[in-house]
Formats: C-alpha cells, structure tokens, sequence
C-alpha cells in the first residue's frame, strides 16, 4: 500500500506550490468554516481560493480522516477482503500509467481516481468483488459495462470484478476514455 502512500505524499509535497498553500494552513482555514457535505467544502475551495478539484477533493478528504492514513484507510477497506488487493493494486498501476495528473484519494469505503474531475472509483463490494464505477458520459450501457447502480451520480457506469484477468483490453480503453473525459 505503499504506492497510495507515495502518490499522496507527493500530492502534499505539491500542494504549496500547486495551491499556494499548505495541507495543514488549509485544514486550519477548513477549521474555521462548518460544511454540512463534503462537496460544500470542496466547492468553498475551488471557488473561494481557486483550488482545482482534485486538491480541493484531497484536502476535505484528509482534513475530515485527522486521524486516518489514505493507508488505514485503503486497509480497512480490504480487511477481510484481502484477496480483492491485487485487483486494486492492478487498477492502480494501470491509472498512475495514463498521466502525471491522476490523482488517488482514498475515503473511508472507496477510492477516487481523479484527474480534473473524478473519473474512476474502486470499491470491494463484497468478499469476492471489486466494483469499478466510470464515468463515461453518453456511453451506452453492455452486460459487461453496466449502469452506475450503487454509484449513482458519481459514476456514470459500473463493471463488476472478481480476477485480475478481468483487467483486459476492454476494460483499459474504458478506463482510458474516462480519464480522456475527465480533462
């Protein structure tokens, strides 16, 4: 789980130069407001200090988990469900290819995959399933790419998986254009 870590780590390196500001000078100005919802406090950020989604989404994100780790939290996650890791760690390796803009924020039961907006989510739905929500806008649904279903608005569609041998051709181009959709 190291690799969340390090793409978080940098993420927080950057921030100063990225946003002008520090993750701790930003949870203190969070501090200072109370947001019913996590996307009150993420637009406050874009709008009010111009901070692009991502970092915003990031910053909420940890300013509200004071006393979790994007760590503690992909592996609370996976406890019970640790033959699923793999999967995800595929997943991972395969979005960090497509560019220097993804950004990998953990929350409490899914994990955001972000370029300028979120464009992937990875959630273990059960013992044996990893479900994968897109967003793929005006792309029809198939047995395989299904709709959002438990996602609802935050992913336009949904593909179930139990393997990693799932992760094959079709699904990458799918990951692909979401994150070409996402600029």
């Amino acid at each position: 789980m190291d690799k969340v870590d390090k793409a978080l780590q940098t993420m927080i390196s950057n921030m100063p130069e990225k946003t002008g500001k520090s993750l701790d000078q930003w949870k203190a100005i969070l501090k200072t407001k109370s947001f019913s919802k996590h996307s009150e406090a993420v637009n406050f950020l874009k709008k009010e200090h111009q901070v692009t989604h991502g970092f915003a989404n990031t910053i909420v994100s940890l300013s509200k988990e004071e006393d979790s780790t994007p760590t503690d939290l992909v592996e609370a996650q996976y406890k019970g469900k640790e033959s699923l890791f793999p999967i995800y760690e595929q997943l991972l390796d395969l979005v960090k290819g497509f560019g220097e803009d993804v950004v990998i924020t953990p929350k409490k039961t899914t994990v955001s995959i972000i370029r300028k907006r979120q464009f992937a989510l990875i959630k273990p739905a059960t013992k044996t399933r990893i479900d994968l929500g897109l967003k793929l806008k005006d792309v029809p649904t198939t047995e395989r790419l299904g709709s959002s279903g438990p996602f609802g608005t935050m992913c336009t569609h949904r593909v179930q998986l139990s393997d990693s041998n799932e992760i094959d051709e079709e699904l990458i181009a799918w990951l692909q254009q979401a994150y070409q959709m996402a600029d």
